[in-house]
């Protein structure tokens, strides 16, 4: 079940496609801090910066940390438009973040209802609220005509 898009969402999407115009794989990702002001966002970057830790989540969690000027994001949410990897899972818990919303589900490579389902490891220290689904058509399809473009 999709849910229609916040304005984060819709952000993460905006940054997701600005991802795929350089040729990366189209994931954005927006920091919100407790008020839901925006204090980051990114998308991937892997191949722009050669650095395969340059998703959109750890550019968005590096960003908001230097803007905060500390390395706990508490009560900060973020918003990607793909289902997080199992390194960026581990740095939305070490960073204890409050809430996750992510868009399409990856069951592929995904790291949280996915694959090592990080928070449900007993050796996470901080499982964060997830909320899953929202914008997930629209971020499907994002990630779905880019592959198809290469294929």
């Amino acid at each position: 079940m999709s849910f229609p898009p916040s304005p984060h969402m819709a952000r993460a999407l905006a940054e997701a496609r600005s991802a795929a115009a350089l040729g990366e794989v189209p994931v954005g990702a927006v920091v919100t801090d407790a008020a839901g002001q925006v204090i980051a966002a990114a998308g991937n970057r892997t191949r722009s910066l050669a650095d395969p830790t340059a998703h959109a989540e750890i550019l968005a969690i590096r960003a908001a940390a230097a803007a905060l000027g500390a390395e706990r994001l508490t009560g900060c949410t973020l918003h990607v438009t793909l289902e997080p990897c199992a390194m960026c899972a581990g740095a939305i818990a070490h960073a204890r973040l409050a809430r996750l919303v992510y868009g399409a589900a990856d069951p592929k490579g995904g790291g949280v209802a996915h694959g090592a389902r990080v928070f449900a490891q007993p050796t996470c220290h901080h499982r964060p609220d997830v909320i899953a689904g929202v914008a997930e058509d629209e971020a499907a399809a994002l990630l779905c005509a880019f592959f198809a473009a290469r294929r």
